[in-house]
């Protein structure tokens, strides 16, 4: 997959892959990973997504800085020893550089800002929930596996839009553990939004088939409503 490192200012190393159909894009999906991992981890997943949304490219960006705990990888945030309310303030930096990033691309694609699909793996999934629900326009869905929701009780103030979303977590994740999930689809659910939330029985803290199947529904089912 080609590499821009930079795209009309915005400094996030970024994964690209192209339209299925050959065609110019009508959506974007862009895809945050883990902490310790980067972009690469996970634009694999994007030629079997790609069949689901023939008309979309896919941009997985690599996190703006170097993992504390793992030297070759990113992070959105540090976590090493931060509690929610240092983690807080790391996703609300982080935004201020992903915020232009989405912008930059919706416009370097060519696609509206209403057809952004944001979807997050573990830290990933907690800057999609944070930022998507924070947009100026309402992106198309927040797809979230194996993360978990940043301070809930913010969603009433900070709250500006209320995409559809997918929660999708292993019930054996030894890293964020499914209680996590739980909370969040209740937080999301109390907050007016449609959310969709499944348990993979046997997955850890990773995605597996299955999970990749629940995130093509959705996309199938939010690509087709007006």
């Amino acid at each position: 997959m080609p590499i821009d490192p930079e795209v009309k200012g915005t400094t996030l190393m970024s994964h690209h892959q192209g339209t299925a159909s050959g065609e110019a894009p009508k959506q974007l999906v862009v895809m945050l990973h883990g902490y310790g991992a980067d972009g690469a981890d996970l634009i694999g997943l994007a030629p079997m997504l790609g069949q689901v949304l023939p008309d979309a490219a896919f941009v997985a960006p690599n996190a703006p800085f170097p993992c504390s705990m793992a030297a070759w990888g990113f992070q959105w945030f540090d976590i090493d020893g931060a509690g929610t309310e240092r983690r807080l303030e790391g996703a609300r930096f982080a935004d201020k550089i992903l915020q232009p990033f989405f912008d930059a691309q919706l416009e370097a694609h060519g696609v509206p800002p209403e057809e952004l699909y944001i979807f997050g793996f573990s830290q990933g999934m907690m800057m999609a929930l944070h930022s998507g629900l924070r947009r100026a326009v309402q992106p198309k869905c927040v797809i979230g596996i194996s993360g978990r929701l940043l301070s809930p009780e913010l969603l009433a103030t900070e709250m500006t839009n209320k995409p559809p979303v997918l929660l999708v977590h292993g019930d054996r994740d030894e890293v964020v553990p499914q209680e996590s999930q739980e909370k969040a689809r209740d937080a999301l659910i109390a907050a007016g939004l449609d959310v969709q939330s499944h348990v993979v029985n046997g997955l850890g803290h990773g995605i597996d088939e299955e999970a990749i199947l629940h995130t093509a529904q959705f996309l199938h089912r939010v690509a087709r409503e007006t």
